[in-house]
């Protein structure tokens, strides 16, 4: 059974006057594909401060899904408690994270099961 992890950015807030996004909320669910389906999930929001007139500034219009799960990954790196973390490696620990639990919840069910013994 396989386990897929998939990140998504559900809502983000903007200011109307310049496009700067100030709110991102953001999830990843790990799920098996098997029947039942066994899902783990984390999420978060994200404030951020922005300087239109930078360089690097993307107004709101502008911005893609992964431009936006980019800043998640770089913020679950710098909020870390391992100070070396690179954005990259954030988001993998989370996807193990996730994967492990989804993973204990397959391993439960494979080792219980419901019934009563004196109905057949």
């Amino acid at each position: 059974m396989a386990i897929n992890c998939t990140w998504s950015v559900n809502d983000m807030t903007h200011k109307d006057a310049d496009g700067g996004v100030v709110l991102v909320y953001w999830s990843c669910v790990a799920a098996s594909d098997g029947d039942p389906v066994y899902t783990a999930t984390d999420g978060g929001k994200l404030r951020l401060t922005y300087d239109a007139s930078a360089s690097d500034f993307i107004a709101y219009a502008d911005l893609t899904e992964a431009d936006v799960l980019g800043w998640v990954y770089a913020d679950l790196a710098a909020n870390s408690s391992v100070e070396t973390e690179t954005a990259d490696e954030a988001k993998a620990r989370i996807e193990a994270e996730r994967t492990a639990k989804v993973q204990a919840q397959i391993d439960r069910a494979n080792s219980q099961s419901n019934g009563l013994p004196w109905a057949a």
